[in-house]
């Protein structure tokens, strides 16, 4: 596959909405532009894992563990579930008051929550998996080239969702979005409750 279209591919995998641009919306609507942030850096910091274990092989053998990737494929169904109930729940709650913004923002459990929300995908494990799969060959000589396209994606999720936090958050839609704040934050709940929910029952 050429490298163009790997750049591409990885692209438009990587802004098409999912469980991901959610959990970031969310983060940034309840708790602002630094809480987004930090959750696009553990959305990236994420990427390593999928990356490390494409390029050993162990991502294709769980794929081709069917007890494995069922244990793999509902544990993060339950928690893209958690964090929808999570975010319906506590939706519409203040965001003006300092003591809240500074409890509520304690960064390594944002980042933590866009590491798992990410890391737990079954479906971007299979995406690596497949993309690596065209990428390094049989004899292993691509691995360089494979690392060179792996920090690509680290650095396209990091811009892409840090971006995302930076534009809900600007002054033009600021006012507009604060109007809308609980309906928008029970939309993103119900989001990852119904991501959550097909990802178990999608065989």
């Amino acid at each position: 596959m050429e490298w163009i279209s790997l750049a591409l591919l990885g692209l438009l995998i990587v802004i098409s909405p999912g469980a991901d641009f959610i959990l970031v919306l969310r983060n940034t609507l309840q708790q602002g532009r630094t809480a987004g942030i930090w959750a696009a850096v553990g959305i990236s910091a994420a990427i390593t894992v999928h990356i490390s274990y494409s390029i050993l092989g162990i991502g294709y053998l769980i794929s081709q563990n069917l007890f494995l990737f069922q244990c793999l494929k509902y544990l993060g169904a339950a928690y893209l579930v958690y964090l929808g109930i999570k975010g319906f729940l506590t939706s519409g709650s203040a965001m003006d008051t300092q003591s809240t913004r500074q409890e509520d923002q304690a960064y390594w459990k944002l980042a933590l929550q866009g590491w798992l929300c990410n890391a737990l995908n079954p479906k971007t494990m299979l995406f690596f998996v497949s993309i690596f799969s065209q990428v390094i060959s049989p004899d292993g000589e691509n691995i360089k080239l494979a690392l060179i396209y792996g920090s690509y994606m680290i650095l396209l999720h990091a811009l892409w969702f840090i971006l995302v936090a930076i534009l809900f958050t600007s002054q033009p839609l600021q006012s507009r979005l604060m109007k809308m704040k609980k309906r928008l934050e029970q939309a993103c709940g119900i989001a990852l409750i119904s991501f959550g929910a097909l990802l178990a029952v999608k065989a």
